[in-house]
């Protein structure tokens, strides 16, 4: 018993000490909640992607008379970093996107689809081949000078319809007026004799059917003119616009029976169109 008692007393001895140092301490202050920031600041978005569609009436093959017009439909697109310069497609644009971008200059591939020409379409092509689809995929670059100024040219081969190369340059002068933006410039395209031939050529057994004379077109300055469109910017995201664009056939197209007895120099382009732009934000 004495030695149980000796092993209570020392263990008491042992814990008053720490009782009272605990009893000295203050209690844990709990962890403030965490604070919300006092504004929020939105994530920068890595691309600007717009997208939409136009819809346009063209000359019904190439050097038709400017009584007869065909309808198209075909869709928009672009993606850009914030960085870049506005949206901006011309009616002459061919679809292409920046492989190479530099800010006030661009490059990369693009491409333009050619519709056909079906001799059972119109009386004035009775006894003409068809010309079928044709692709052109090639190249293009573009410099704004100024913000206001756009450079653009393009070079593109032909599949298909036709096998040509055909080259263009494009200038346009851009001019925001409140929700408005007007653009105009001049156009130039050259074409080599594989893009022109096949709607502009008549071979001996065509001018037999046709009634028109043998003729062969060759390649050279293709046709010269300028195009205009007005876009109106309804919020920073909607947007409609038209386009009207003039060619005025030279060369050796313009030289052609097909277009000096049964169409014109002169074409004619109209559309209109609307776009959609939003931004996609980084995914982490």
């Amino acid at each position: 018993m004495a030695m149980a008692a000796w092993r209570f007393v020392i263990a008491a001895l042992l814990l008053v000490p720490g009782i009272a140092v605990a009893a000295d301490l203050e209690p844990l202050a709990p962890a403030p909640p965490p604070a919300a920031p006092s504004t929020y600041m939105p994530a920068v978005p890595d691309w600007i992607v717009t997208v939409g569609g136009e819809v346009r009436g063209v000359p019904a093959w190439p050097g038709a008379p400017t009584n007869l017009y065909g309808l198209g439909g075909f869709p928009l697109f672009n993606i850009r970093k914030p960085t870049d310069p506005p949206f901006f497609f011309g009616a002459r644009d061919g679809f292409g996107f920046p492989l190479l971008d530099l800010g006030q200059f661009q490059a990369g591939p693009v491409g333009t689809l050619s519709w056909p020409r079906y001799s059972s379409s119109y009386a004035q092509l009775r006894g003409l081949a068809d010309v079928n689809w044709a692709a052109q995929l090639g190249v293009y670059a573009q410099y704004w000078p100024v913000p206001w100024l756009r450079i653009r040219g393009e070079l593109r081969q032909g599949i298909g319809g036709e096998t040509g190369q055909s080259g263009d340059l494009y200038v346009d002068a851009i001019v925001p007026l409140g929700q408005f933006r007007l653009s105009a410039g001049p156009r130039l395209a050259v074409q080599t004799t594989a893009a022109i031939s096949p709607y502009y050529s008549i071979g001996a057994a065509q001018a037999a059917a046709s009634g028109l004379p043998a003729y062969s077109a060759s390649g050279g300055v293709y046709s010269y003119g300028g195009g205009t469109q007005v876009e109106y910017f309804w919020n920073s995201q909607w947007q409609t616009h038209a386009i009207f664009e003039y060619e005025r056939l030279t060369g050796s197209a313009a030289d052609s029976p097909l277009v000096t007895m049964r169409g014109s120099p002169n074409q004619f382009t109209f559309g209109v169109g609307a776009t959609y732009t939003f931004a996609m934000r980084p995914l982490w």
